[in-house]
């Protein structure tokens, strides 16, 4: 299912479960970004939300469709400012805990200075779940949302999230393409939608090897849909196999580096 708005994207919508995706929330400023929402009952999560730039036109979205207190968590797939900056807003609006990478855990306090000088402070450690290396399950609604290892990509510390019940892999940095405009449209031309991810994968991503392993351990989901923080979403099984082939073999980050690129400037 792929029902539009100018602000939101439906991707999934069954049996009181819902994912939907905000795109074009901040056009014309900073880096295009998407943000997730996924509704189970009376159950909601978020998924990166990013920062300043994103929390007015994102909340205003979101009271749509649920109440902003009653949202259960927030997701942050690593420490980046378009991620989580927008932290202490969303903890100071809602009861919502926090999971993120246990490696930025300890981190992200240092985003929330003003929140954590109220008189709720004792709470803020208490709202951050911490994800080990190996990944998670947490439980949400009727099933769970399960944390995924992706380590070095492009984060040291790096989770992707995937929901069992719409079958979509919200992937991070992972399939990330820059995009200015419609970017909720389905990737419709594998080849040439390659040069709009070329150049991020190659410079962000750290090693063939992590994305090779990363390839590997996707191909054992069930995976209908692929959608990456920025940019278009990757639809159906064939497309999705386009995207791991084409990962698995791309040279990126320190495979690329050389004496030339570590010299004192003359």
């Amino acid at each position: 299912m792929n029902i539009s708005s100018k602000a939101a994207t439906v991707l999934y919508r069954k049996d009181n479960h819902s994912c939907i995706v905000f795109s074009d929330l901040v056009e014309g400023h900073g880096v295009q970004a998407n943000q997730f929402l996924i509704i189970d009952e009376n159950h909601t999560a978020l998924i990166d939300p990013g920062g300043d730039l994103t929390y007015t036109p994102l909340s205003i979205e979101i009271s749509k469709h649920v109440s902003l207190q009653e949202l259960d968590y927030i997701f942050a797939s690593h420490q980046d400012p378009d991620i989580i900056a927008s932290l202490p807003r969303w903890m100071m609006h809602s009861h919502c805990k926090v999971v993120t990478p246990k490696l930025w855990s300890r981190f992200l306090p240092h985003l929330a200075s003003n929140f954590i000088t109220d008189k709720l402070s004792a709470t803020v450690d208490e709202r951050i779940i911490g994800v080990p290396d190996e990944g998670q399950k947490i439980p949400f609604g009727r099933d769970h949302i399960i944390c995924l290892p992706a380590h070095f990509l492009h984060s040291v510390g790096n989770l992707n999230f995937y929901d069992p019940v719409s079958k979509i892999l919200f992937s991070g940095d992972m399939g990330a393409s820059i995009v200015d405009t419609n970017a909720s449209d389905p990737v419709d031309d594998f080849a040439a939608h390659i040069k709009l991810m070329e150049g991020f994968h190659r410079r962000y991503m750290t090693s063939n090897k992590a994305c090779r392993l990363w390839a590997k351990m996707v191909s054992q989901l069930d995976v209908q849909m692929i959608v990456p923080q920025h940019g278009r979403p990757f639809v159906g099984r064939t497309m999705i196999a386009q995207f791991l082939k084409w990962i698995s073999s791309l040279k990126c980050g320190v495979d690329l580096m050389s004496e030339q690129n570590y010299q004192v400037i003359k």
